[in-house]
């Protein structure tokens, strides 16, 4: 039988009626997203990702301490516990990018994974931490990730999660693909710019050097009063073979959905052999400091 998967991604743009609180704006858009999230279940979505820090605007244009008042803790945070009861209701696996925090003054960039019964199965913590250009003050909010390349179980297959500026580094995509992903989601809040012509190149490239799916989200519009740039959305889905299969508009909110073949892993796999020709007794240059 076909291992067909219905996958989803949304791409949001931020709601918060003008207020700059924090917890205004985190409500908002929570309720925006159980709105997409039903909307998804009605559509049949098997498996959905939600964008990078899905319920707050891109506040690392700033360095501000009031963000940290939106940190949770996963799993027993209230938007985590809200999506298992969300991914049990719609039997939907859900991959949720929260604001974690670990202890006080410890915060992370990271995603939850939630099984289709609403059994939360772990996390992903971001690895790679911008803190190179006006309006990307990353290393201010989060600490890099400690918790390796994980890949999660699901009812409907093997996936892994890379963090936005994670996709620029290929170490990490490998490691998924080695672990055992079939799907790997890059949640995102990416503005136009010098790297946006890279959105379609690098992880279509990661696809075809590791033979799995992406599913590829950004955010979209502008944040006031932020100003760093417009969100791009053009959120995607992107085959073993290098191939977009269904993308998001520029512009709107929206749901982006694509029926994922995971039969074409083992067929690319065995016509491209690049696990088999893998020299790794000759990378060891590559983890030196």
């Amino acid at each position: 039988m076909p291992r067909i998967v219905k996958a989803g991604l949304i791409q949001a743009s931020t709601t918060h009626s003008g207020s700059e609180d924090p917890t205004v704006i985190r409500d908002a858009m929570i309720e925006k997203h159980v709105a997409m999230i039903e909307k998804a279940a009605a559509q049949g979505v098997q498996i959905l990702c939600l964008q990078e820090l899905f319920y707050g605007p891109y506040f690392c244009a700033e360095q501000e301490i009031r963000w940290y008042e939106i940190t949770e803790q996963i799993p027993d945070g209230p938007t985590t516990q809200l999506m298992c009861e969300l991914a049990a209701k719609h039997q939907m696996v859900l991959i949720i990018p929260i604001y974690e925090v670990e202890v006080e003054g410890i915060y992370y960039n990271t995603a939850a994974v939630i099984d289709a019964d609403g059994t939360y199965l772990g996390k992903y913590r971001k690895n790679h931490i911008p803190h190179c250009h006006p309006g990307f003050w990353e290393k201010f909010y989060f600490r890099p990730g400690n918790l390796g390349y994980p890949v999660f179980q699901t009812k409907v297959g093997t996936i892994g999660v890379y963090i936005c500026y994670d996709r620029h580094f290929p170490e990490g995509a490998r490691a998924l693909a080695l672990n055992g992903a079939e799907i790997v989601f890059n949640p995102s809040a990416t503005v136009a710019g010098l790297s946006e012509y890279l959105w379609k190149l690098e992880q279509p490239a990661h696809c075809v050097a590791n033979g799995y799916f992406i599913g590829a989200i950004n955010r979209v519009g502008t944040e006031a009063p932020w100003g760093i740039g417009e969100f791009y959305g053009q959120s995607y889905f992107c085959n073993p073979k290098g191939q977009l299969i269904a993308e998001g508009s520029r512009d709107q909110d929206e749901l982006i959905v694509a029926d994922l073949d995971l039969d074409e892993i083992r067929e690319v796999r065995d016509t491209w052999q690049f696990f088999r020709d893998r020299r790794p007794d000759s990378y060891g240059d590559l983890v030196k400091p």
